[in-house]
């Protein structure tokens, strides 16, 4: 798994650098042709990576508490996404969307969410065929 995440890692950073360069519309056009598709990118994303990360650290560190991991898992990476939309006011080919912020949050706190809800379970990514278990509290 943390390899995964690693590969996960070095990918969004591709991205951000073509997206600075102004080149990734030429890879993933039809990404910003469909209506929100960049913010469903972002969702998507980093919702993807939270989960990868937070699976990789519930598995490293498997004394400590899931719940407190996957806090400062999603602050850290919260932290780490601000910034880098933030940076974009430096790029001419980039700018600065609260809303781009807002949707990367949002699948950061979801796929934390998911995340734990997995290793809870303890049937790893199997689990998400089962949707009923993973609604139960």
């Amino acid at each position: 798994m943390k390899w995964l995440a690693f590969f996960f890692v070095l990918f969004i950073i591709l991205i951000i650098v073509l997206a600075d360069m102004g080149i990734l519309a030429h890879y993933v056009g039809f990404v910003y042709a469909m209506p929100y598709g960049d913010k469903a990118g972002h969702f998507i994303l980093y919702g993807i990576l939270s989960l990868l990360i937070n699976l990789t650290v519930f598995r490293s560190r498997p004394e400590q508490s899931r719940k407190l991991l996957a806090i400062k898992t999603g602050l850290i990476l919260a932290l780490l996404i601000g910034f880098e939309e933030l940076s974009q006011q430096y790029f001419s080919n980039r700018t600065f969307s609260g809303l781009d912020l807002s949707f990367s949050y949002l699948g950061v706190i979801g796929f934390s969410w998911l995340a734990f809800k997995i290793k809870k379970l303890g049937h790893g990514v199997v689990s998400l065929l089962i949707w009923g278990n993973l609604f139960r509290f």
